[in-house]
């Protein structure tokens, strides 16, 4: 009985240990969740600006807003998972661990692009990060995505692949062939709906005769789950279910994230479509980022004075990564002919 007594406060001990290292653990992963979401706003913002000066030509599709989704899911997956999305595609990219000078110069055109200059805000790719893209045909990702998970599953490696697409695309096509064979076939594909709840300039209650798009997998047999994508917590915890379902066997997922865009369509478009007052109530209530911080201030994970140091490491990487764009030389005119036959 002595003993027994006496082991009691050994198996506390060890117990509050385990939760000391659980809590700082938790605290490390916020904090990382919050850096990597600030990383994106900001590298954006100055997308933005760069844009404005004319040193970013053609498309540029900002990501701002919808931080929690990409952020979120990079903390479901490995290294080892792919990602593919569409045009809007600059977040999944930093969320993949891409350099943002890579990104930045790629953006301006310049050699030191990951696409040497040649792909621009809507054509970049990453082997190394197994980032395949940036696409700019609606919907076209998808099916790729899907063969992706094909190749995963014939290699039997237990990877899965992340398949990014829009409300716009959940229409199409080709969306529900992919389906139907990634069921079919039980490969590990998560389906990620981004609903930002605008198709470029057309609302979703205008376009989709049903509007719940967690549900579009169900006459394949797909579960399906809706997601509050502006929290990045929940994000990261549906991923993880979803992930797990793939990883076990069980076929494809599918997550709509119920997000929004502050910015327009694009660079180009004014976003006349939709009321100041619906863009300030996303701002000021429904922010992921401002959500995050307040959680972490209120539970006393950070102080303003590490968020000061916080934001001041973001904009040296954002000011570097522009810098490095601008003395990145252009492409030499033989670049036209490289790159655009794999043997």
């Amino acid at each position: 009985m002595a003993k027994a007594q006496a082991a009691k406060p050994v198996a506390n001990k060890s117990h509050a240990n385990n939760n000391v290292v659980s809590a700082k653990n938790q605290h490390a992963e916020l904090l990382a969740l919050y850096r990597e979401m600030l990383l994106i706003r900001r590298f954006e913002e100055k997308a933005g600006q760069l844009y404005g000066m004319g040193l970013i030509g053609g498309f540029c599709h900002l990501y701002i807003g919808q931080e929690a989704v990409v952020i979120g899911m990079a903390h479901a997956v490995t290294q080892n998972d792919a990602v593919i999305t569409s045009y809007r595609d600059h977040g999944h990219m930093l969320a993949c661990g891409m350099d943002p000078k890579g990104i930045m110069a790629e953006l301006t055109g310049r050699i030191d692009g990951f696409s040497k200059g040649k792909g621009g805000s809507m054509h970049m790719f990453s082997v190394d990060k197994n980032f395949y893209g940036g696409h700019g045909i609606v919907g076209a990702q998808v099916p790729i995505g899907t063969g992706i998970a094909f190749a995963h599953k014939y290699r039997g490696n237990k990877n899965v692949s992340l398949t990014y697409f829009g409300d716009g695309s959940a229409n199409q096509g080709q969306v529900y062939e992919a389906f139907n064979m990634a069921e079919l076939w039980r490969l590990p594909v998560v389906y990620i709906i981004e609903n930002n709840e605008y198709a470029m300039g057309t609302s979703v209650k205008r376009s989709s005769a049903t509007t719940e798009l967690y549900r579009r997998g169900e006459a394949f047999g797909i579960p399906g789950k809706q997601v509050d994508g502006m929290d990045v917590l929940a994000v990261m915890q549906a991923g993880r279910e979803a992930v797990a379902h793939c990883r076990a066997g069980k076929g494809p997922f599918l997550l709509e994230m119920k997000t929004y865009r502050y910015r327009g369509h694009s660079m180009s478009d004014p976003a006349k479509y939709r009321s100041k007052e619906e863009v300030e109530m996303y701002k000021e209530q429904r922010d992921p980022i401002e959500r995050l911080k307040g959680k972490m201030l209120r539970e006393k994970i950070i102080d303003e004075e590490k968020l000061k140091t916080v934001e001041t490491d973001i904009k040296s990487i954002i000011n570097d990564a522009a810098e490095f764009a601008k003395n990145s030389p252009e492409p030499d005119a033989s670049e036209l002919w490289t790159d655009i036959v794999a043997e």
